[in-house]
């Protein structure tokens, strides 16, 4: 397999750099395993689209810990979303993972893995049966779209379209795929 991906892999401040570079890693569970292909930031309290620019609340404090640990919440009383803390503690920042190889969407991601908030607050790693793992999957700059995040009108025209999205394009999931093991 690969080598995983543990707390200080996150620690960085720069959120934004860790989204991308999340693209071709592996979201692992169990037996089940698929590469990332979309992932959005959302980097500290300034950034209006973050739910930490509300302060630090119940929902929120997860995001205030240490880095490499889950953000699980529920959106729409729907769709859980699962997302991955980033930035040293007490620099409230994540990464939505938004999509892997073969499952579109983060809430079908949830429901596809089985994620709910039972991992909210659970280190990233093999023994809490959630993790993320980089099988050496380089992806180069042309193989991903950058794109404003989606859904976050309500932060404004100066956070909702930073370009904080990052998604595998349809030249980078064919090259991933070649690179799959069959």
């Amino acid at each position: 397999m690969g080598r995983v991906l543990i707390a200080g892999d996150f620690s960085s401040k720069d959120t934004v750099s860790l989204a991308r570079d999340l693209l071709g890693k592996y979201l692992v569970m169990g037996e089940y395993a698929a590469p990332i292909v979309e992932a959005e930031a959302y980097d500290g309290p300034e950034d209006l689209a973050c739910h930490a620019s509300k302060g630090r609340t119940k929902r929120t404090e997860v995001m205030f810990g240490k880095p490499g640990v889950w953000y699980v919440y529920l959106i729409y009383g729907m769709h859980e979303m699962l997302n991955i803390v980033t930035g040293p503690k007490d620099y409230p920042a994540a990464i939505l993972i938004r999509g892997l190889g073969g499952v579109v969407g983060p809430g079908r991601l949830t429901r596809r893995f089985g994620v709910d908030r039972k991992f909210n607050g659970l280190p990233a790693k093999p023994s809490n049966g959630l993790y993320i793992e980089d099988r050496g999957n380089d992806i180069l700059d042309a193989d991903v779209e950058v794109t404003s995040r989606i859904g976050v009108d309500y932060a404004g025209p100066d956070w909702s379209q930073r370009p904080y999205r990052f998604v595998l394009n349809e030249s980078g999931w064919r090259h991933l795929q070649r690179r799959l093991p069959q």
